[in-house]
């Protein structure tokens, strides 16, 4: 997600992360802001600026910082704003436009918005089954969101929230027949060959080694983005501890006595089969950092990591 206010201002950091690489055959960009005026602008500057196939505007980010600003979530009790930003992204966008929503801040209220949004130009609209006061604590309400999809019909509706896994999948494409797809987040951090799993109906139990060789990839693609220099490195082991925030919540599905692993149970401690396994499954933040001195040489002096998304930090 990128800030449609920094990217106005034209900092550098914002725009190197909607920059396309040459391996992506479909790409988007999904951006965020308080107001339509913000939104339209941003969206017409990456439409002339940036190779993209579509452009989705986040209205479901929980985070305190932006909610207080109006943005992401923030924007689902202004409802006016909304169907101004859809107006003007319409007009404006010669490729499609998406919306990612929750229920709402504190009741569910998305529901009632799909009768306009349905006749707005809208190619596709993700609900994700949380309020944003729920974050990501119970169960995503699928019976609401499968209400959402009867309601914005033709409009397809796409369903987020806990799947982990092939069976998670196909239980919500059989159970909710109007849902026409599915996104994944969290699953995607926490298990990033979950696809692979869709695709070939299997649960995969990848080594510590084999999770390695994903990070040096990841780390490759990084330097490659931000540059090999102090700067670069440091970007990309920025990223990648953010990641690893994910990661450490995978329970190697060779250690569970009935898998697949469930979202939102909470990740027991547990020895893995080797020492690195063992370090890839820590909660404690340093070894995030170790695991990114494996890779990117060691951290500067002074260096500090906290994570966006309510983890461990490091000092």
């Amino acid at each position: 997600m990128a800030l449609a206010t920094s990217l106005l201002k034209g900092d550098a950091k914002e725009w190197s992360l909607v920059k396309r690489h040459a391996s992506e055959d479909l790409y988007g960009v999904q951006i965020a802001a308080s107001n339509p005026f913000q939104l339209s602008r941003a969206s017409q500057a990456l439409q002339e600026m940036c190779e993209l196939d579509f452009i989705d505007i986040n209205l479901g980010c929980p985070i305190d910082e932006l909610y207080r600003q109006g943005v992401g979530s923030g924007m689902l009790q202004r409802p006016r704003l909304l169907k101004h930003t859809a107006t003007s992204l319409n007009y404006l966008l010669d490729i499609p436009y998406t919306f990612k929503v929750r229920m709402g801040c504190k009741k569910p209220v998305v529901h009632n918005y799909m009768s306009w949004m349905k006749n707005s130009g809208l190619s596709m609209i993700t609900v994700h089954g949380r309020s944003r006061e729920q974050r990501y604590t119970r169960n995503a309400d699928w019976d609401y969101i499968e209400d959402c999809a009867k309601k914005a019909s033709p409009v397809p509706i796409f369903g987020n929230g806990d799947i982990l896994s092939y069976q998670d999948y196909e239980r919500v494409r059989t159970q909710y027949p109007t849902i026409q797809g599915v996104m994944i987040g969290r699953g995607a951090l926490m298990k990033p060959w979950v696809f692979q799993e869709i695709k070939e109906r299997r649960i995969m139990d990848p080594t510590s080694s084999e999770r390695l060789e994903m990070l040096k990839k990841f780390v490759h693609y990084g330097l490659d983005h931000w540059g090999s220099d102090n700067r670069g490195v440091e970007n990309t082991r920025r990223f990648l501890l953010e990641w690893l925030s994910f990661l450490h919540r995978y329970v190697p599905s060779g250690l569970l006595t009935n898998p697949p692993q469930v979202m939102n149970q909470r990740p027991p401690f547990y020895r893995g089969r080797d020492d690195l396994e063992t370090r890839m499954g820590s909660p404690n933040a340093q070894d995030w950092v170790k695991i990114s001195e494996m890779l990117l040489g060691p951290v500067p002096e002074g260096f500090v990591f906290l994570p966006k998304h309510k983890a461990n930090a490091w000092k």
